[in-house]
């Protein structure tokens, strides 16, 4: 089953995909600018083999679903991301909030 739905944050919007997937669930929140997925999100190949791509983003993991998501340290982000101000650490409400 997917699942979307809009998300609203500081007056700004974001979309939530919910992908539910034999024994997991692929959880993504985004807008034009960026975005933060669970732990299928691979950062290193972002980083590394995409770089070009200049791809804004964030890593949370352990997460089931998009509230979670929302209130769980990130695990890691892309080097794009973190010339925003999104750092490993901080909710993924805050580094969505950077993506504004």
């Amino acid at each position: 089953m997917i699942e979307m739905a809009p998300i609203e944050l500081n007056g700004h919007t974001f979309l939530s995909v919910s992908v539910r997937l034999p024994k997991t669930n692929l959880l993504v929140v985004t807008n034009d600018k960026g975005y933060i997925m669970c732990g299928a999100l691979d950062v290193a190949l972002l980083n590394e083999k995409l770089k070009d791509r200049k791809v804004i983003a964030g890593r949370a993991v352990g997460v089931k679903t998009i509230d979670q998501l929302l209130e769980a340290p990130l695990e890691s982000v892309t080097i794009e991301a973190e010339s925003l101000g999104i750092t490993a650490g901080m909710s993924g409400k805050e580094a969505l909030q950077k993506m504004i």
